[in-house]
């Protein structure tokens, strides 16, 4: 079973590297990697050039977001199952996409999510936030839930029938991608209930109250799209389900539990 790796990039010399290792240091054999770039002036093609042996399809040109960016990569992606890795992140064990295969077929199951931890910008190995997912639950949706999405691998199939992301919400896109897929339509998943990416600070997302505003106002438009009528709480639940985040930061991420 192929497996596609998409990491989209912009100006992002500092973090790319460490990005890209932890695709091409992965145990899992059957791995496309797939670059997209926005056009970076910054040295960032200096560093992807320096690994372009490892990087199955590379493309460097202007586009119109991150979202637009992720939607050419899955158009790119020719493998069974699609994951997308930004820039700033990178996978917290070499086993991450094995395991991913493994409780997708061993499931039977559409798509995978998993935990993420956010950490220091200059030091990896400081934990800000955990974002300690759970097991699979629909109505979970209503109370602000969503799994995180670095965290989450789906057959690409289930892209090409249900669409990819909607460029227009922006903050929101992955969040509507994902109540689309998982709530919508009820795409089988499972969850892995272990880290499998690593998030570093002051990325894309970074927390603000209009940040949190806009989000919330993209969020409830997500759910009006798809012809759904969200809880009276959803929209409120939704950052606060965030705070937990920055207290659950003790249990261990390192070894891979069993399927």
């Amino acid at each position: 079973m192929k497996v596609s790796i998409i990491t989209v990039v912009l100006n992002n010399k500092d973090t790319i590297e460490d990005c890209m290792l932890s695709v091409f240091n992965q145990s899992y054999p059957d791995i496309e990697y797939i670059v997209i770039d926005g056009g970076s002036v910054d040295g960032t093609l200096d560093v992807i050039k320096k690994h372009e042996a490892k990087i199955s399809k590379f493309v460097s040109e202007p586009d119109h977001g991150i979202y637009d960016a992720m939607n050419k990569g899955i158009s790119l992606a020719s493998g069974d199952i699609v994951g997308i890795l930004n820039s700033d992140d990178f996978y917290a064990h070499n086993r991450v996409i094995e395991r991913v295969v493994s409780f997708i077929e061993g499931h039977q199951a559409e798509s995978c999510y998993g935990d993420l931890v956010y950490v220091d910008r200059f030091n990896p190995n400081k934990i800000v936030r955990y974002w300690k997912s759970k097991p699979f639950n629909k109505n979970l949706f209503k109370k602000g839930w969503m799994p995180p999405h670095p965290a989450f691998f789906c057959r690409r199939g289930i892209y090409q029938k249900y669409g990819l992301f909607k460029e227009e919400l922006r903050i929101a896109a992955d969040y509507e991608m994902m109540l689309r897929l998982l709530y919508k339509f009820e795409c089988s998943t499972v969850y892995i209930p272990e880290v499998l990416v690593k998030m570093r600070t002051g990325g894309n997302s970074k927390p603000s109250f209009y940040n949190t505003i806009k989000a919330n106002r993209k969020c409830y438009l997500a759910w009006k799209i798809n012809g759904l009528k969200p809880s009276m709480t959803t929209v409120l639940y939704k950052p606060l389900s965030k705070l937990n985040q920055y207290f659950y930061k003790t249990r261990s991420h390192k070894e891979p539990l069993n399927v």
